[in-house]
């Protein structure tokens, strides 16, 4: 089933062009039996009753009189030659055919031959069952190869314009499919500024009015929720900026508990922070080509203040992508910030060429993920297994992946061989203008 297109254009022009070979096929073979056939039967019987004129009166072994030959020839244009001489004219060029034969055998009442030279015009030849070794030789200008090429032209220009013509019309059909599958691609990476031009046949303006529908309300949810968000983060950071404030004017016999205090805000403004994040779509109309290696390096250099060592191997002459250069910089920090809470060695950082795909590799040597939760992580609220810690909300690979998703592209977890975790991203490469 290889060969069977899976698209709906593929399937119809696949269609459109096997009903045509079908035709073409049927109308061949209907022009050959029912025309050409009968037609040459018809000469054949024709050139029986004439090669019977020419044998009336002869007899085995005795030589063709040239002159009467002559004469026959100049009246009638039939000629009479022995093999030899017919061999020199053109025998040995022409094809035989069996069904004409055994036509021709039938009306001359014994074993006869027929062959056939192809050209301007068409020559019969004859070997009469009367006079074997001699061959009757009879031009018939009124066929040449020339109309059998003709219909051959003609039925293959017929069906090229057909499928050509299917190929247009299919692909008419297909266009606003074509415009709905990258409308819904952009509604996917958070783009709902497109409005889709209801045209086409009637089932397909339906599709294309309800899809407008749907980015419409879509796009209204989308508002909503950033209002709500808003709403919600404003009204939770002021009482607790009030508490901080509070808590900052406690005397200095309550630093156990201001301590505590301060720490339990501060945790709360960052899941808070981290809420927002997830929610917040990146979308393509934030994105501009960038240097992968010049932000994964600004991002390295800034977690080194940490007090980690982090060794950072770029690959050279990487092609640039197309990318939202905070969202993706979020992006490569929590990684590192992830290798670096639950590894206490040296974290590695690599970038790589693969193909059509820029990797950007973060890896670490704690104690890894169990690998089936290796999928489940990337949900919202999942956390990984207590090995490697239970901090924070649960949103941080959630909104890696979120991110990573929005560019196009993929991101993975796998335990080392050697201990510890990779977490690996995966950028298309921009494609050239």
């Amino acid at each position: 089933m290889g060969i069977f297109p899976r698209s709906a254009f593929g399937q119809t022009v696949f269609f459109v062009a096997a009903l045509l070979l079908i035709n073409q096929i049927v109308s061949y073979i209907t022009v050959t039996l029912y025309v050409f056939k009968p037609t040459f039967e018809q000469v054949n019987l024709m050139l029986a009753k004439q090669v019977k004129t020419v044998f009336i009166d002869w007899e085995e072994g005795v030589e063709v009189d040239s002159e009467l030959s002559k004469k026959f020839f100049e009246i009638t244009g039939i000629d009479v030659m022995s093999q030899k001489e017919a061999y020199r004219n053109g025998l040995g060029q022409a094809r035989e055919y069996n069904l004409l034969s055994r036509s021709m055998s039938e009306q001359l009442n014994g074993s006869a031959r027929v062959r056939i030279s192809q050209g301007d015009p068409v020559v019969y030849w004859v070997e009469a069952p009367q006079a074997p070794g001699y061959w009757v030789r009879v031009p018939l200008s009124g066929f040449s190869e020339t109309k059998l090429e003709f219909l051959v032209f003609y039925l293959s220009s017929i069906g090229f314009l057909s499928v050509l013509g299917g190929w247009l019309f299919a692909r008419h059909l297909n266009r606003p499919l074509r415009a709905l599958q990258t409308a819904a691609s952009r509604v996917g990476a958070g783009d709902f500024s497109m409005r889709l031009v209801e045209q086409g046949s009637t089932e397909v303006i339906e599709v294309t009015r309800a899809f407008n529908q749907m980015s419409k309300g879509i796009a209204a949810l989308e508002s909503d929720r950033r209002l709500l968000m808003a709403g919600v983060s404003h009204d939770l950071r002021t009482p607790l900026t009030r508490i901080r404030l509070a808590t900052e004017m406690m005397s200095d016999e309550e630093d156990y508990l201001k301590e505590g205090i301060i720490d339990d805000i501060e945790d709360m403004n960052a899941i808070i922070d981290q809420f927002i994040e997830y929610l917040r779509h990146h979308s393509s109309g934030e994105m501009n080509l960038d240097d992968v290696n010049a932000l994964v390096e600004e991002v390295v250099h800034a977690e080194q203040q940490h007090k980690r060592v982090i060794n950072f191997t770029m690959a050279p002459s990487l092609p640039s992508i197309l990318m939202n250069t905070v969202a993706l910089k979020r992006v490569i920090t929590n990684m590192i910030e992830n290798a670096i809470r639950y590894s206490s060695e040296d974290i590695e950082v690599v970038t790589l060429l693969e193909k059509k795909w820029v990797i950007i590799q973060v890896k670490d040597s704690g104690p890894g993920i169990p690998e089936a939760e290796l999928e489940s992580v990337f949900e919202p609220f999942q956390q990984g297994d207590q090995a490697r810690g239970s901090e924070g909300s649960g949103l941080g690979l959630a909104i890696i992946k979120r991110i990573v998703t929005t560019h196009g592209g993929l991101v993975a977890l796998s335990n080392r061989k050697e201990g510890g975790l990779c977490a690996e991203v995966r950028l298309p490469v921009a494609k050239k203008s």
